[in-house]
C-alpha cells in the first residue's frame, strides 16, 4: 500500500521529543494548508498552486518548536547524498516541507536536530504504518490549559484506507490546547478530581485563564491518487474540519495546526469522492492518537485545588 512514500521516525525516548517522516525520493506533488496562529514550518510558500514547483520529496514533523525544524535538513543531507530533489541546474535541490509541535515542556529540553532528521530518514521504509509515541509524536500531549502536570499523552495517529485502488493514509502529531472528542463528547482530555472531564472549551472561557502558543496539531497525508497542486491544497483545507470534528477547541489562537497532502499520482480517483474521505479520515486519525493502547496517562486529573478555582471562576461568571 502506497509502496511510491517511505516512512521513518527516530525517537529520543529519554528527552521525549523526535521526529516523523515521509519521504517520496523521486517526488510526489504537495499541498498544504496552516490554519494555526502560532505555526512552525518550514518551506509552505512553495505549496503554493501559483508556485512554479510541482514535486517535493519529503514532509517532516517534528517535536521541539522552531528548533526542531532543523530535522528537516538532515532529511535534505539524506535525499541529496542519494541524488533526489528538483533539478536547478548545476545541482539537485531536495525539496523538504514540514512542520514542528512545541513538546519543550514534557520532557527535558531537547530537539529534533539534522543528525535526527537523517537517521529517521534512513530508517523510512515503504509500507510503515507504526503507531505510539513515536517520531514527531513523542512528547505530544493535549489538554493542556490546566498545566502540563495534568496534560494527557497522545501517540501518532494512524488512520489508513484503500477502496477500488484508491489508497490514502492519515499520520497525525496531536498536540492540541484541547480535548479529542467524538459526536461532541470528550473522549480524552483532563479531569477532574472526580473523573470527570473539565472541558478546555469551558476553561477557555474564563478570562483569568491565559493560554500558552505551546500547540499545534500536524498532519500529512498520503495518497496514490493523481491530483494537481490546487486540488491538493483543497484537500489539505478540507482536513480542518477532521480538526474541528475531533478537537475541541480547534484552531485557536494558541494553536499552530498545519496539514500537508503528497500524492503519487498512481490512480485516477473521483476528486469528490477523496473530498467526502479526507475530513473524516483526519478525525479518525487523531481519535486513534488517544486511543487505550496507544496512550499515555489517560486518566490525568487536575488537583482538588485547581479544580475548586475553577468552580468558584465558573460561579463568578454566572
Amino acid at each position: 500500500m502506497l509502496d511510491k512514500f517511505k516512512i521513518g521516525h527516530y525517537t529520543d525516548s529519554a528527552a521525549k521529543t523526535g521526529v516523523s517522516v515521509f519521504l517520496a525520493e523521486d517526488g510526489a506533488l504537495g499541498g498544504c494548508s496552516v490554519r494555526g496562529a502560532a505555526p512552525a514550518t518550514r518551506e509552505t510558500d512553495l505549496l503554493n498552486p501559483v508556485k512554479s514547483v510541482q514535486s517535493i520529496n519529503a514532509v517532516v514533523l517534528s517535536g521541539g518548536s522552531a528548533f526542531g525544524l532543523e530535522a528537516a535538513s538532515g532529511v535534505q543531507r539524506y535525499l541529496l547524498e542519494r541524488g533526489k530533489g528538483y533539478n536547478a541546474g548545476k545541482y539537485r535541490v531536495p525539496i523538504v516541507t514540514g512542520a514542528s509541535v512545541y513538546d519543550l515542556e514534557y520532557g527535558d529540553f531537547a530537539y529534533p536536530d539534522r543528525e535526527a532528521g537523517l537517521k529517521a530518514a534512513a530508517s523510512a521504509r515503504a509500507g510503515n504504518f507504526e503507531r505510539g509515541a513515536i517520531g514527531g509524536a513523542a512528547g505530544a500531549t493535549i489538554s493542556k490549559l490546566c498545566g502540563m502536570e495534568c496534560a494527557v499523552k497522545t501517540a501518532l495517529g494512524v488512520q489508513t484506507y484503500a477502496m477500488n485502488g484508491l489508497e490514502i493514509a492519515v499520520f497525525s502529531v496531536v498536540n492540541a490546547l484541547g480535548d479529542i472528542i467524538e459526536n461532541g463528547r470528550i473522549i480524552a482530555g483532563a479531569k477532574a478530581p472526580d473523573g470527570e472531564f473539565i472541558g478546555m472549551k469551558k476553561i477557555m472561557t474564563m478570562a483569568s485563564v491565559e493560554p500558552k502558543y505551546a500547540n499545534t496539531t500536524i498532519t500529512c497525508i498520503l495518497t496514490n491518487a493523481v491530483l494537481n497542486k490546487t486540488e491538493a491544497n483543497i484537500l489539505a483545507d478540507l482536513a480542518h474540519d477532521g480538526y474541528a470534528e475531533a478537537i475541541s477547541p480547534a484552531h485557536t489562537m494558541f494553536d499552530g495546526d498545519a496539514v500537508f497532502v503528497m500524492a503519487s499520482g498512481d490512480k485516477r480517483a473521483e476528486f469528490n469522492v477523496l473530498t467526502a474521505l479526507i475530513p473524516a479520515l483526519t478525525a479518525k486519525a487523531i481519535r486513534a492518537s488517544v486511543l487505550p493502547e496507544e496512550a499515555e496517562n489517560i486518566d490525568r486529573r487536575v488537583s482538588p485545588l485547581l479544580y475548586s478555582f475553577f468552580k468558584k471562576a465558573w460561579r463568578s461568571r454566572k
